[in-house]
């Protein structure tokens, strides 16, 4: 089997190593892919490609590639998958409609609350109630408060304002200075859960859904999740403080409850769910739902995943998995991301990264490469997130002085990462 990867991130490195390593892949490509990626996969950076549906299929046609695997979720929500599927393709992602779970919170918030899963309590404004979502802050009694651009926004278009002056600065960022674009032309103002989140990657192939090993990120850009909202600054998994209670609620409240919901809605979901959840009080809380492999939660769950990955992909996207369940290794794994200089206001590019060559001989480690470019024959910076270090290990305190050891060998100008990446799962463990 040849296999394409569309996108250029540490998600997408990460599902080109994993895919690489299958008996039955005999080629990666990737499109645009990323000089990490080069290792696993034949790089093809055409400049807009990826967003080049035409090309993308021609690519796909003139060298015999059984399956396109679709990392973004932008490619997702303006239909790729539905264009390849047109020309006889075989695409894992959902198609448009099923990836407007991602695409529009306001269409999940409503098809949550139409089949009674449970999420937190939300009011939604358009542009033309701004005065009216001005008011409801203003008037509300309870704070913090949760405001949500309704489009796609890189993973930053959700607000925790802890007070009436942040959530109106949030509402006007989002209605009137434009800051995700035309995503916040509609809002969602929801009230604030307390407790803790994890992130549940599943297969769906429109019948069934299979989930995969639990997860925690981090979205903020500091320590102790001080500072601005982030795309995520590392993650690990399993996750200790989730029992089999919680667990539980979480498939048969939300997760099989949602996909019996878009059955019910004519919805043929094919691809990854993958749904941030929230547990208050015991009790689980959808947060939001994305339609593709999170990052970097998928750089923590595929190095623990036993199974061969491409043939189980090829299913979803043919609607006929083969398996209920999937095998795991019992081993911790822990990402921690290095952004670059001024992330998440800002990025730099073009500093030199040194010190990744001293890597090579460490085992268990894997460096999943986000935002990087070759410039005369070094490896630099080419974006926020900038290199997910990866480590697995017996235990997290082992797999945490692995990681950590690892990513203080490697360094560039400005480089920024967070020290406590998994540390209340060892303190759990």
């Amino acid at each position: 089997m040849k296999v394409l990867i569309i996108g250029g991130g540490g998600r997408e490195h990460c599902l080109a190593w994993k895919i690489s390593k299958s008996d039955s892949v005999r080629k990666v490509y990737a499109v645009p892919g990323n000089p990490g990626m080069e290792k696993v996969a034949d790089c093809i950076d055409m400049g807009i490609l990826e967003k080049d549906f035409k090309a993308i299929a021609h690519l796909v046609e003139a060298e015999g590639i059984d399956l396109i695997v679709v990392g973004p979720e932008t490619p997702l929500v303006e239909g790729i998958s539905e264009y390849m599927g047109s020309r006889g393709l075989v695409t894992f992602g959902p198609r448009r409609d099923a990836a407007m779970l991602e695409g529009s919170k306001v269409f999940t918030k409503n098809l949550l609350n139409k089949y009674g899963i449970l999420t937190a309590e939300a009011k939604i404004f358009n542009l033309t109630k701004y005065e009216a979502a001005k008011d409801y802050i203003k008037y509300h009694s309870q704070f913090p408060l949760v405001i949500k651009a309704d489009g796609l926004a890189a993973g930053k278009g959700v607000i925790i304002a802890s007070d009436m002056g942040e959530a109106l600065e949030a509402l006007d960022e989002c209605m009137v200075k434009k800051a995700f674009g035309d995503s916040g032309n509609t809002v969602m103002i929801e009230e604030f859960l307390t407790g803790y989140e994890m992130s549940v990657l599943c297969l769906s192939d429109g019948k069934k859904i299979i989930p995969m090993e639990l997860a925690q990120d981090y979205k903020k850009i500091f320590d102790n999740d001080q500072g601005k909202n982030t795309g995520g600054m590392g993650s690990y998994s399993p996750v200790p403080m989730v029992d089999e209670k919680v667990y539980r609620k979480s498939l048969d409240n939300i997760i099989y409850p949602t996909g019996e919901a878009l059955r019910r809605e004519n919805i043929d979901y094919r691809g990854v769910l993958y749904a941030g959840i929230l547990v208050s009080g015991g009790e689980p809380y959808l947060l939001e739902y994305n339609c593709r492999f999170g990052d970097p939660e998928t750089q923590a769950v595929l190095p623990r995943l036993k199974d061969d990955l491409a043939p189980l992909l090829y299913e979803c996207a043919k609607g006929s998995l083969s398996v209920d369940s999937l095998s795991w290794h019992n081993d911790s794994c822990v990402c921690v991301v290095a952004t670059s200089r001024g992330y998440p206001e800002t990025s730099s590019k073009g500093d030199v990264i040194s010190g990744l060559e001293r890597l090579n001989g460490m085992d268990d480690i894997v460096v999943f490469h986000a935002g990087t470019k070759v410039e005369d024959d070094n490896i630099v910076t080419n974006g926020g997130r900038v290199l997910g270090v990866t480590a697995c290990g017996k235990g997290f305190t082992q797999t945490r002085e692995k990681v950590y050891e690892a990513i203080g060998k490697i360094g560039f100008d400005g480089m920024q990462y967070r020290k406590d990446i998994a540390k209340k799962a060892e303190e759990d463990s």
